[in-house]
């Protein structure tokens, strides 16, 4: 367990070295477009190395963001062309509907699609991004007020919100922004609204999934269903709680998220082994043989970059810190150094462990996962410069 005093003291990122773990990072991409731009790579390593994958699963449009990413720092025409060669295979799969049964339209089409438009101005990367928030908007529960996460929508038996669509939200608000219609918002704001009602218990863990009632919407019950067990945090969802909460500030600018922000990075920090990489669920702590997910200190440490842009000073720069001793954490212990090594960019995380709690086979044990690898690319940027996000 750690105190703030013992977070104070852990050492943080420097300049210098936020440069030489970029730099490393953005040469890894430009190698591995060699191998991924007509294909991507599969949602976790095998022994380090990504296998080929089509576009399909939840996670492709992490490589491409990768991509965009890179091709921000160089301004390399390859990586550009890479990009929009990616941009060319979503909208193909959106419009043949490949594997698009199921709520991850923002992770699949902001780092790819909303990026390549930001950036480029690319129609068909404008084009696939609005037909994947019309496909998120097919999967609202009126009754309820949220997005079904899996299976067909209202199957009792599924009738329910993750955690991880709050990174979903961004995408419906870019498409209210770029098309002025609000329902895109509207529905955004009533989801978000409800998982911050529900995800959050009172010792400011976090539910990864709540079951609705279909017929009335009531709300049922918290579950588990890639942590440990029931009733305590899964490092991962925690990690999209606190980007989920800043991201909700940033677009509804309400205060009850910033007070969820506190409580839900409060508690990850707190729960963090002496090396700062967690393990895969805050159920295990220092001398555990448990795996580590070091994509959920990339993901936090995104999160509390972004809010803090929104914070007063000495709370922005103390969220600030605390990224970058995540980050520092991160280069020193898990950042890939050599193509020879491994494809990604970040050793050791975890898709997905089996335990007597959770339904999983385990799945990307003590691997790259594309999620890490895309986090800790942002993140750096982040720790960098004044970054214009894709979410």
């Amino acid at each position: 367990m750690q105190t703030r005093e013992s977070l104070l003291s852990c050492e943080t990122i420097s300049g210098q070295q936020v440069e030489e773990a970029l730099g490393k990072a953005v040469s890894l991409v430009e190698k591995n477009v060699e191998e991924f731009t007509d294909c991507f790579p599969d949602s976790n390593s095998c022994g380090n190395f990504y296998p080929r994958s089509e576009n399909v699963e939840w996670t492709t449009g992490f490589w491409t963001g990768e991509i965009w990413l890179a091709y921000e720092e160089t301004g390399k025409e390859k990586l550009r062309r890479a990009g929009e060669i990616q941009v060319e295979s979503f909208l193909e799969r959106i419009t043949s509907r490949i594997d698009v049964e199921h709520h991850d339209m923002g992770f699949l089409y902001s780092p790819s699609c909303v990026a390549a438009w930001k950036l480029t101005q690319n129609e068909k990367a404008k084009k696939a991004a609005l037909m994947a928030a019309d496909n998120l908007m097919g999967r609202f529960c009126e009754k309820g007020q949220f997005f079904q996460a899996w299976g067909p929508v209202g199957a009792p038996d599924n009738y329910r919100l993750i955690i991880d669509c709050l990174l979903n939200m961004p995408l419906l608000f870019w498409a209210s922004e770029t098309t002025g219609e609000e329902k895109y918002a509207e529905k955004a704001k009533a989801h978000i609204q409800t998982a911050m009602k529900y995800m959050l218990r009172p010792d400011c863990s976090t539910y990864h999934t709540y079951f609705f009632e279909p017929e009335s919407g009531k709300a049922v019950r918290g579950v588990t269903h890639q942590g440990n067990r029931d009733g305590l945090a899964w490092a991962r969802g925690q990690a999209w709680g606190i980007y989920g909460s800043a991201m909700a500030y940033r677009y509804i600018r309400s205060g009850e998220y910033v007070d969820i922000f506190e409580k839900v990075t409060s508690y990850f920090l707190q729960h963090l082994p002496q090396n700062l990489i967690p393990y895969w669920d805050f159920d295990f702590d220092d001398g555990s043989s448990e795996p580590r997910d070091s994509s959920s200190a990339a993901i936090a440490a995104c999160g509390m970059l972004e809010m803090a842009k929104y914070l007063p000073e000495e709370k922005s720069l103390y969220y600030t810190g605390m990224a970058k001793r995540l980050l520092l954490a991160l280069w020193k212990n898990c950042a890939v150094l050599s193509g020879d090594e491994s494809n990604g960019l970040l050793l050791h995380g975890t898709y997905a462990r089996a335990s007597a709690g959770n339904p999983c086979q385990n799945r990307g044990v003590d691997e790259c996962n594309t999620w890490g690898d895309y986090y800790y690319l942002e993140g750096l940027i982040r720790a960098r410069r004044d970054w214009k996000s894709y979410w």
